[in-house]
Parts: C-alpha cells; sequence; structure tokens
C-alpha cells in the first residue's frame, strides 16, 4: 500500500522500517486502548506510547463502569467488538441495574471494579494481541507534510512515522493538580504529565480550552465505622456487559452509603476563601454534572445533606472511594470536613482529594469520523475532546481507532449517526455544537432512546462492527444465534393459550381481568401486568431461552407501537442526512443565510444538511434556504 505520493517518504520506510506503523496511538487511557485494539485486530500494524506502562487503563476516579447512559455506551462498545465490556465484567466487585422503575429505555446497568484487576487485564490484553507494540514513551511532536500525518517524535529523541495518529492524552496534557494553596504539574494519582505536546498541537493549528475535574480522598476502610451507614447490595438477577460473557459476574464486595450534615457544610463554607475554585486558583471549566463538595454546599445551600458512597477500590487494597465528595479543599480542611460523617469519625485519609487542570481542544474542528479537518490521518479521541468520564472516552476511541485503520485502507469512514447509537449522540453533539464544560453522556441528549437500548446494542451495531472488520468469528456467530433464537421466539407469540380455569387464574393472579376465549402469546403480553417473564413460569412458552433473551422479548411486545413510530421518525431524519453539503461549498454567497448562520456554518462545515439544522445559531429558516441551494447545485 503507497501511502503518500512522496519519495523520500518512501525511502525513509525502507531505510528504517523498524520506526514505521501504520498508526500510532497517543495515550493508554480507555480511549488508547480501545483505538489501539481496534486497530490492531483489523490488521494495523499499531505502536501505542503511553507516559506510564502502570498508568495503562487507570481508572483514575471512581473505579465504576457504566451507569445512566454510561451503560448503554459500554454495551455499544462491546457490541462494535471492543473491550471495556469485557474487563467489567472480568473485574466485577459489585454488579446493579440502575432505573429499573422507569422504562427500559434507561435501564443502564452499572459495574464497581477492581481497579487493579482492571489495568491488569487490560494491559495483559494490550500485550498479547498481535500487531500492536507499546512502548513507554513521551509523545512531544506530531509532524505533519502536505496536509497529511507524517511522524510522531519523542522526548527521548526517537521519531517514529505512520499514516495515522489518534491522540487520546485524557487529562495528561499540561496537567495539574491542586490541593488547597498547594499545586503541582502532574497527572491523576501522582503520574508525570505530558508538558509539551500541547505546542506541537497548537503548531497544526488546534484550538486549546483548559478543563478541570476532581476526585475525592481514598480512606482505610478499617478506620470506617460500616454500623452506621446502609449496606448498598448489588443486583440478584445479574446481567452482563458484554454479549461475550459467558459465566454471570458474581457481586463480590458490598458498597455503603453515608452522608454528610450541617457541621459538614459549616467547616466547607468557613474554609471556602480557601477553596481554589472560589480564590481564582483554578483556572478551567468543570463538569456540572459532577461538582465538588463545597460547588455543591454554595449552589444547593437549601440542601441539609448530601449522599456518601463509600465504594471499594479492589479486593488487593484497603482503599474506600468517597464517591460524592469530590473536593480541591487544603489537606488540613479534608481531615476536618470526612471525619463529621457518620461512619467517618475516625478514618485515615490514604489519599487526599484534588482537582486536575489540563488541556482540551475545540471539538468542533473534528470531523464526525474524529478527523482533524485541517491534517489527514490525525484523530482525536477521549478527554482530549471535552469530555468526561471512562464510557464517553472509551465510545470515542473504539470510533477513531476503526476510522484510522479505514483511512489506512483507503476505505469509507465510519459515521454512526444519532439514530444508530448514544456513540453517534456523544460524537455529534462534540462536533456540532462543542462543549463548553466537560461533556458527560445522559439518556436525555438521544432523541431516540427507546430504539437505543442497551439490551438491543448488539442488534444496532454488530453488523456495523462485522462490515469494518473489528467483529471477530466467536463474536459474530453468537450474534448469528442469538438473532435465530429471538425469531424462533416471535414465532411462539403467535401462538395461542387455550381458555381454561389455568388461565382465568394465571390473569387473577397478576392482577388482569381473565380473557373470555384463547388469546394468542403476544396479545396476552400486551397487558400491562402480564409479563413474558410471569407468563413463561406459569406456562413455560419461553423454556430453554436466557433470561435476557426473554426480557428482550418482552420489552419487544410491550413496545413494539413506539418503537416503530421512532424507526419511522428516525427514517424521516434520513432524508436530510442523505442531502451531503459538497465540502468546498461557499456559504457567504447564499442570499437569504443570516450572517450568524453563515459564520457557523463556515467554521463547522457540516457534512449534510441534517448536521448543519443541529448547529446552534443556524435557524429552521436558514436550513430552507441552504437546503433548496444545495438541490439547485447538484
Amino acid at each position: 500500500m503507497q501511502y503518500f505520493q512522496n519519495s523520500a517518504w518512501e525511502n525513509k520506510m525502507e531505510k528504517d522500517n523498524e520506526f514505521y506503523y501504520d498508526s500510532i496511538v497517543i495515550g493508554a487511557g480507555h480511549a488508547g486502548c480501545e483505538a489501539a485494539l481496534a486497530l490492531a485486530r483489523t490488521g494495523q500494524k499499531t505502536l501505542l506510547l503511553t507516559l506510564n506502562l502502570d498508568a495503562i487503563a487507570f481508572l483514575a476516579c471512581n473505579p465504576s463502569i457504566g451507569g445512566t447512559a454510561k451503560g448503554h455506551l459500554v454495551c455499544e462498545i462491546d457490541a462494535l467488538g471492543g473491550q471495556m465490556g469485557i474487563n467489567a465484567d472480568k473485574t466485577a466487585l459489585q454488579i446493579r441495574m440502575l432505573n429499573m422503575g422507569k422504562g427500559p429505555a434507561v435501564h443502564s446497568l452499572r459495574v464497581q471494579a477492581d481497579k487493579i484487576n482492571y489495568h491488569n487485564i487490560m494491559k495483559r490484553t494490550l500485550e498479547n494481541t498481535p500487531n500492536l507494540f507499546i512502548r513507554q514513551l513521551e509523545a512531544v511532536e506530531i509532524t505533519q507534510e502536505n496536509g497529511h500525518v507524517h511522524s510522531v517524535k519523542t522526548s527521548q529523541g526517537l521519531e517514529f512515522f505512520c499514516n495515522s495518529v489518534i491522540v487520546a492524552t485524557g487529562v495528561y496534557l499540561k496537567s495539574r493538580i491542586i490541593i488547597g494553596e498547594y499545586t503541582k504539574n502532574s497527572g491523576p494519582n501522582g503520574f508525570a504529565p505530558a508538558n509539551e505536546l500541547t505546542k506541537s498541537l497548537m503548531d497544526l493549528g488546534l484550538q486549546i480550552k483548559r478543563f478541570k475535574t476532581g476526585t475525592p480522598a481514598r480512606v482505610n476502610s478499617r478506620t470506617i465505622d460500616f454500623s452506621k451507614t446502609e449496606e448498598q447490595n448489588g443486583d440478584e438477577d445479574i446481567q452482563s456487559f458484554s454479549f461475550l460473557t459467558k459465566k454471570t459476574p458474581k457481586n463480590k464486595a458490598k458498597c455503603y452509603l453515608t452522608y454528610t450534615n450541617q457541621n459538614t457544610h459549616k467547616i466547607i463554607r468557613d474554609n471556602l476563601s480557601r477553596a481554589p475554585m472560589f480564590s481564582g486558583i483554578i483556572e478551567g471549566i468543570g463538569p456540572r454534572y459532577c461538582p465538588s463538595i463545597e460547588d455543591k454546599i454554595v449552589r444547593f445551600a437549601d440542601k441539609e445533606r448530601h449522599q456518601v458512597f463509600l465504594e471499594p477500590e479492589s479486593l488487593e487494597t484497603n482503599e474506600i472511594y468517597l464517591q460524592g465528595v469530590s473536593t480541591s479543599l487544603p489537606v488540613d480542611v479534608q481531615e476536618q470536613m470526612y471525619r463529621t460523617i457518620a461512619g467517618l469519625e475516625n478514618v485515615e485519609i490514604m489519599r487526599n482529594a484534588y482537582a486536575i487542570e489540563y488541556d482540551a481542544i475545540e471539538s468542533t474542528q473534528l470531523l464526525p469520523t474524529l478527523e482533524f479537518k485541517n491534517i489527514k490521518g490525525l484523530f482525536f479521541a477521549g478527554q482530549v475532546n471535552g469530555t468526561s468520564g471512562y464510557e464517553e472516552a472509551a465510545a470515542q476511541g473504539i470510533v477513531a481507532g476503526i476510522n484510522a485503520g479505514l483511512y489506512n485502507r483507503k476505505e469509507e469512514q465510519l459515521v454512526l449517526k444519532r439514530s444508530d447509537a448514544y456513540i453517534g449522540v456523544l460524537i455529534d453533539d462534540l462536533v456540532t455544537k462543542g462543549t463548553n464544560e466537560p461533556y458527560r453522556m445522559m439518556t436525555s441528549r438521544a432523541e431516540y432512546r427507546l430504539w437505543l437500548r442497551q439490551d438491543n446494542a448488539d442488534v444496532r451495531l454488530t453488523e456495523i462492527g462485522r462490515r469494518v472488520g473489528l467483529v471477530d468469528d466467536e463474536r459474530y456467530s453468537i450474534f448469528q444465534k442469538k438473532m435465530k433464537k429471538f425469531e424462533k421466539m416471535k414465532q411462539i407469540l403467535q401462538e395461542k393459550v387455550k381458555f381454561d380455569q389455568k388461565l382465568v387464574n394465571f390473569c387473577e393472579k397478576v392482577g388482569e381481568i381473565p380473557p373470555r376465549e384463547s388469546m394468542k402469546v403476544k396479545d396476552l403480553l400486551k397487558r400491562t401486568n402480564i409479563t413474558a417473564q410471569n407468563l413463561n413460569a406459569e406456562y413455560g412458552l419461553f423454556k430453554g431461552y436466557s433470561p435476557r433473551l426473554v426480557d428482550d422479548l418482552n420489552t419487544f411486545v410491550k413496545y413494539e407501537g413506539y418503537i416503530n413510530q421512532q424507526l419511522e421518525d428516525i427514517e424521516k431524519a434520513k432524508k436530510n442526512e442523505s442531502l451531503k453539503i459538497p465540502e468546498d461549498f461557499d456559504y457567504s454567497e447564499i442570499k437569504g443565510l443570516r450572517i450568524e448562520a453563515i459564520q457557523k456554518l463556515s467554521k463547522i462545515r457540516p457534512l449534510d444538511i441534517g448536521q448543519a439544522s443541529r448547529i446552534s445559531g443556524v435557524s429552521p429558516a436558514d436550513i430552507a434556504v441552504l437546503s433548496v441551494m444545495i438541490k439547485m447545485k447538484k
């Protein structure tokens, strides 16, 4: 394969072949790991650069995977052929399905993972993946030639040549730890920061902004009085993230719940002048949906208490994560504050809470493929794009990895639409709207969330993963077998349940008015209090099928009408998506477009009318004018 029409490049490849890779991934966090695996598994010779091998897939904040909307992302990563869900299942300490009191669209799996094992298993997976090479080196410069990525230079003087690069640096770019008046140039957990790469990105034309996040203290479990807290147990009916997981994970640890109180809040208020986010020491913008405890006290002054979840970090350590009380207050204040909380009166802090500032790029400079618009072959994924969370990072990582591989092979790149996946919503929001704060995925952001459920992630995405070369034979075979079983189950829906005393008794037991004649299984399932599960328990109709499949069938029948309506809406939306906008389109030539619309459209350069309609500041009237002009020019 010829990558560039450049004889010097070709000579360099022949002379120093050991320094050539199809793709280079910078950063081995959750985005970098998924990107590197996607590349290597699709046959690309891949180099993964990391500041520290011990930081691979490091869970820098809460060692949990999934949660509301985030669980959807993990299932989608898995369906595409990714690794996060597999690792979460293998390292699960406690498993819970959230939002079970609501509809299936928002059911979200959450796993408290073993921090140490998660890192070890991911590192071992990377090390044993063919085509993947791992080096502990700091990338300091990305070079380009004629608008194409050319090489990556490291702090130790090595230069690696490549066809594509994925920047997945997480929160390490010029990162700074802040605890009260104390500041230090550092990455999370004392890992070294990446101080030089930002300048190279700016030289390449990237716009840089400053974000911040934070984490609470880790405390010694032996110094906690758990009798003063509430036990938080995992689910009895356990589900897994990965469609490949054969052995159901087990709950291995308990979590606990306690609360802050007025004494806690008084200590915080008395020391707000020493809080970096109020004193001016912190410059970056933090996440709105994951505020520090001092921010909560100020914003929600009427609240008498706030939840504090005590969550184990690993079975290999006594460290407990204090979810809900992240802070950057000084060390002495932290000692006082935490010890006012029930159960923590004598607690010993093992790692102090801190805030961390870091550089991120302006995500609207990226295409929906996550490629930088101005340099071919340069991709970005993860928190460097302005997102927060392991799941958001990994989702971007697998897409960037897929697309870098497709770019290398000169094949059409993958764009997941908002109707395809939560991943599509995430990326579209980033590249179309941008973000002024660390972006967090939420179910409310997905307009087609009844279709974009956890349980059907494989139905939506496995064929796509197969098409791009990432879904292997084992995963695809499991998917095909599942779909065949589901089709057989759908046939059972057309069978009739005989009208007799047994049916009458069953209906009365579940709180339904008995029918007067035999009924199809499907019609019975349409009733509010009859489920596939209790119908199966009574009649054994779905005996031999997994509980997960029975749940899927129940959702299929109960919400069939709503889902079909949503699919119709999706088809209507696709008409806009099909009207492509030429890459070199001059918006300033269109009479009738407002100045703001011209500016926004020229900046974002949407690929189609659908994306253009989602740009803030572009009105329906602007879209109408633009659509007419696009059609006229065709």
